[in-house]
Order: structure tokens, then sequence, then C-alpha cells
């Protein structure tokens, strides 16, 4: 069977969606490193008057964060299927730059760990510095959106009883492939699909707290600056990934993020 490369899925979905994609990232072409603002279709990738083959592009992390808050028992689903109850409050924890990867970079299955679980989720990518930023006024601080992975090593995470160690390994963070401006993020539909089957579907509306929300609530504890990512927490159907699995987490509006998984030392 022919094997349709992972870029031309992800721009057949979004054409399917909107005739054209316009984003922000990182990319390698060239020999080089670009960053900024660019408009891709099925085949190639504009850049400030700089035609690309996709076929020869490389997406890096979109961003450099100072800080990744990701969000606990976020979606409603997710709260009924580990036996929770949903948060009065959003539940922050946070992951270090250090586990930031791209689209195509392989997770690596610690030594440490015997489960590891996907998690896909929708990110906010922080547009300015900002710090006390009201509900109506969030959206003005966002750059866009992107598909994430917080990748948890779960037995550490109940072994510890927080969630630091089980969710900060190298390559626990991955993010990507560009990011999305000009997106309402409130009803988006968000998958999961592990080795070419749905394992999470969900839509962003099932969340308890939506991205404005968010940045609200998060801007109220600590200042924001650009390039922070803010990951809004998984729906149900999260579970454990094995070397040589290929996760893609795939959101309306934005594309795929994937991802093959491989064992340390591999």
């Amino acid at each position: 069977m022919l094997e349709i490369p992972h870029y031309i899925t992800t721009l057949i979905y979004l054409f399917c969606k909107s005739g054209f994609m316009e984003a922000y990232g990182r990319f390698y072409a060239n020999g080089e490193v670009y960053e900024g603002f660019f408009e891709v279709d099925d085949k190639t990738l504009n850049f400030e008057g700089l035609e690309f083959s996709l076929q020869a592009v490389k997406f890096l992390p979109p961003v450099k964060p100072s800080k990744l808050i990701c969000i606990g028992v976020n979606y409603r689903d997710h709260a009924e299927e580990f036996g929770k109850e949903v948060p009065e409050e959003p539940i922050i924890f946070m992951k270090p730059e250090s586990a930031v990867i791209g689209d195509g970079d392989p997770i690596i299955l610690p030594l440490q760990s015997e489960r590891v679980d996907y998690e896909g989720e929708l990110a906010v990518v922080i547009a300015r510095k900002c710090k006390n930023v009201g509900y109506e006024e969030a959206k003005d601080f966002i750059l866009g959106y992107a598909c994430f992975n917080d990748v948890t090593a779960r037995d550490l995470q109940l072994k510890d009883g927080q969630w630091t160690r089980g969710k900060s390994f190298d390559t626990f963070a991955p993010l990507g492939p560009y990011v999305v401006p000009s997106l309402n993020p409130l009803n988006l539909k968000i998958e999961t699909i592990l080795n070419g089957k749905v394992v999470q579907s969900s839509f962003t509306s099932n969340m308890a707290f939506d991205a404005f929300r968010l940045v609200e609530f998060i801007s109220s504890i600590m200042t924001l600056k650009k390039g922070d990512v803010i990951a809004t927490g998984t729906p149900s159907g999260v579970g454990p990934l094995k070397h040589g699995d290929v996760i893609e987490v795939r959101i309306e509006g934005i594309g795929s993020l994937r991802n093959p998984v491989k064992a340390y030392g591999t």
C-alpha cells in the first residue's frame, strides 16, 4: 500500500476545512532556521517571499516557552474516566522547557517508568507579556493555538502523589506543528490517533474552563510571557505508549502533531 506522507495528510485535513492556512512557527529548510508567519498549501510553504517545498521543510517547536503551564482534569469526560469531580478552579502544574519537542521528533520512553501515556490537548500560545488579564481581554494576549501531547509517566505520577516527575522527562511535551491565529478555540474537534486508530475524540466545548478563562486564571497567579504555553487538558481515552508506536494529536482548524515513540537508547 502506498504510504501518504504525514505533511500531505495534515494538509488534506486542513484544506478540506478552510482552503488555506496562515500560521506562525519555526522551521528548518535549506540549511537555515526560519521563524515568523507563513502560509501553506498542499505543496508549498511561503515565507516572506520565499517559497519552500513542504518535502524540504522540517517543522521545529513553534515557540521557545519560558514555561509550560498545564491543566489537569479539565474535560468533564476525563474527570469521569478517572472517577474525579470537576474541580471548582483549574488545577495547574508545570512542565520544563527541556521537555519540548516538535512535530516528527521521537518521544523517548524513560527507563524509570513502566507506563507512559499519551494525552492529546489544545495548546494556547501567549503573544505578549501579561498579568491579571480579564476574561474579555484574554484573546488580545493570545498568539494562537497548537496541538500538544502531555506525555505522562503514569506509574510515577501515581507513585509520587504529585505530578512533577511523571510529567517532566525530556521529550514529554510535543508541541506544534505550528501556531494558528484567528481561531475560535471554544468548540474545536480534538482527536488522538494511535497507530492509525482514533483513541480520543471530543470537543473543546467539553472543557470545564475554556482557553480565555485559563489565561485569566493563570495570569492572576504568574506573569505570562511571549511564547509561554498553556496546555488546556485532555479528554477521555488516555492510554499507554510502547516502542514503535506513532501517536498523533489532531485538532480542527490546526492540523496534526505526529511523533514516533522509541525506547530509551534505541
